[in-house]
């Protein structure tokens, strides 16, 4: 389709572990005898051991079965932890590598910064890395000299220039490298994670060439950083890597909300009936859970309604008073407030039984995202004599927003609604 730019099908790539060649056909062939007749690799050096025979298998897959559509002007971060396969993926869409089986269509020329060194000469300057780089991309002589000066300026490597870019500092040659990728009109712009040797001032700087690139060159991006506030002040959309595969295509908060909960499986509701698990000689509570008002545990919970937390536990000891406190928190993990029902002072009953607390937060409160809760459980309005982190955690959707009006999701983990008011005075 004329409004995609980047095309990927059944992708996979595969590695032999162990094994490479040894320089000579000779020595290959003994390799070979030896491991037929399951003797040890005559060729291995002193001291090292051969275990491939033990790694349970000798292929491993970088990518396996990828299928991905990216369209033209769009801003793609590509996350995931380390191993995960990023930075293949951008290897084999520069042609770096090639894949194993499965087909990319790109349309349009492709300009990468992959690691620091790639793609530039050591011997040759600055200069004529620009020219030769250029040139890669089939762009003409008059072409790079139109935008060499711009460049230049952009890297503030002007002073070196005509030096051989083997001088250069790692943090020069990114500037150059990159200068170099985003100024030379590229249709597809592909970044790995180098921009994290650049300081801050020209990440920032690097960042806002990027946004102007796809908004007003109208250009693709493919962003890989492990630094999710980059990529959530940079990218539309996320995609999520994980032993190769694709986890999740989708907006990019949402991407970056599941990659930072990782494996975490945290329920919004836990309900003990075959006896608690947290408890002690005064106290054991019995359910928890976190649900849209006068809705199930099940329900989608939104910004627009409130929110409802329960804890249903068992008072076992009539002299001490016993409440229940929460520490909310935000995905990252910091701590947003907390609220308790020692602020019960009236009617408070510790007497033997079964007892249900229940705290409301008001709609238009929460912003949108991932939530968790830590409980506390205190006695006497002393002491914790429980503390349980994690124990439940909750995710609110964003409420309906007219079309023309969405503006992105707004900074905090708080969005409360004030009442304003304007008079004109004159």
């Amino acid at each position: 389709m004329k409004d995609t730019a980047i095309s990927i099908e059944h992708l996979s790539k595969e590695y032999r572990l162990g094994v490479i060649g040894t320089g000579t056909l000779k020595h290959d062939l003994k390799r070979w005898w030896a491991k037929k007749k399951g003797m040890e690799d005559p060729t291995t050096k002193i001291g090292m051991e051969n275990k491939l025979s033990e790694a349970g298998g000798e292929y491993v897959y970088a990518l396996r079965d990828i299928n991905l559509e990216v369209k033209q002007g769009e801003i793609v971060g590509i996350i995931g932890k380390n191993g995960a396969g990023k930075s293949t993926l951008l290897k084999i869409l520069s042609r770096v590598t090639t894949p194993t089986s499965g087909t990319i269509d790109m349309y349009g020329r492709v300009a990468s910064l992959l690691e620091v060194g790639t793609g530039f000469h050591p011997e040759l300057t600055g200069r004529e890395n620009v020219f030769l780089n250029g040139a890669i991309m089939g762009m003409t002589k008059a072409e790079i000299k139109s935008k060499f000066d711009e460049i230049v300026e952009f890297s503030g490597v002007g002073k070196y220039v005509d030096t051989p870019v083997k001088r250069y500092s790692s943090g020069m040659y990114v500037r150059l490298a990159f200068a170099v990728a985003a100024h030379l009109e590229p249709e597809i712009l592909v970044v790995d994670e180098v921009l994290a040797v650049g300081d801050a001032e020209f990440q920032k700087k690097a960042i806002g060439k990027m946004q102007d690139v796809s908004k007003n060159g109208g250009r693709t991006v493919l962003f890989v950083s492990h630094n999710m506030a980059a990529v959530k002040s940079l990218c539309t959309r996320g995609i999520i890597l994980a032993n190769g595969s694709v986890k999740y295509v989708g907006e990019i908060e949402n991407a970056v909300s599941i990659y930072l909960k990782g494996n975490n499986t945290i329920s919004n509701h836990k309900i003990w009936n075959d006896g608690a698990e947290i408890k002690d000689d005064d106290f054991e509570l019995l359910e928890i859970g976190v649900r849209a008002l006068n809705k199930d545990f099940d329900s989608t919970m939104r910004i627009d309604e409130p929110i409802e937390f329960i804890a249903k536990f068992r008072q076992k000891n009539p002299d001490k008073r016993i409440d229940v406190c929460l520490h909310m928190k935000d995905e990252q993990g910091n701590k947003i407030f907390s609220t308790s029902s020692k602020d019960i002072n009236n009617n408070y009953d510790t007497s033997y039984g079964t007892y249900i607390s229940t705290v409301l937060f008001p709609a238009n409160f929460f912003n949108w995202g991932n939530f968790y809760i830590d409980l506390y459980i205190d006695e006497n309005r002393k002491k914790a004599i429980i503390i349980v982190n994690d124990i439940v955690s909750f995710t609110l959707s964003n409420k309906e927003i007219e079309l023309g009006h969405w503006m992105g999701r707004e900074p905090g983990a708080i969005m409360p609604q004030f009442e304003w008011k304007q008079f004109k005075i004159g």
